[in-house]
């Protein structure tokens, strides 16, 4: 019982951050496309990426709706915040000799430092329950 409350638990606080990260972006669409372009990557990569990341968060989101596709969920959503939190800290280490502009709604308020402690908090969350449906699925396999 314990383990599909963690399962459950984090499967709604990772759809929550989700949906609200994807309709953030998606409501201000040229704003979020306007805050790619002042990131560190070439101008290119940020205009696909202002629309490769909203669909790979619905996909995160979609993918924690349902008992089958549930681990995957975890695994996608334990990638993308892993590679959110490499890249804020490599902004905080000054590795790309500038500090570009924090997207996303109520995350934009946060300064990096705030942002990495969110993520590496989700991170850790995702985390916890990745290895409770890994357990869960090892229970129902015996």
């Amino acid at each position: 019982m314990k383990r599909s409350l963690v399962i459950s638990t984090t499967s709604v606080l990772l759809i929550i951050l989700w949906a609200y990260t994807v309709s953030s972006k998606l409501s201000e669409f040229r704003h979020f496309k306007i805050q790619m372009r002042r990131q560190v990557f070439p101008e290119g990569m940020s205009e696909a990426l202002a629309y490769i990341l909203p669909i790979t968060e619905i996909i995160a989101a979609a993918l924690l709706c349902f008992a089958v596709t549930r681990i995957y969920g975890f695994v996608f959503s334990s990638l993308l915040l892993l590679a959110f939190s490499i890249y804020i800290a490599l902004i905080l280490t000054n590795i790309f000799g500038k500090v570009p502009c924090s997207c996303g709604g109520v995350l934009e308020q946060l300064g990096w430092g705030e942002h990495l402690i969110f993520n590496l908090a989700f991170l850790s969350l995702s985390i916890a329950g990745l290895f409770a449906e890994i357990n869960n699925l090892k229970e129902r396999r015996t």
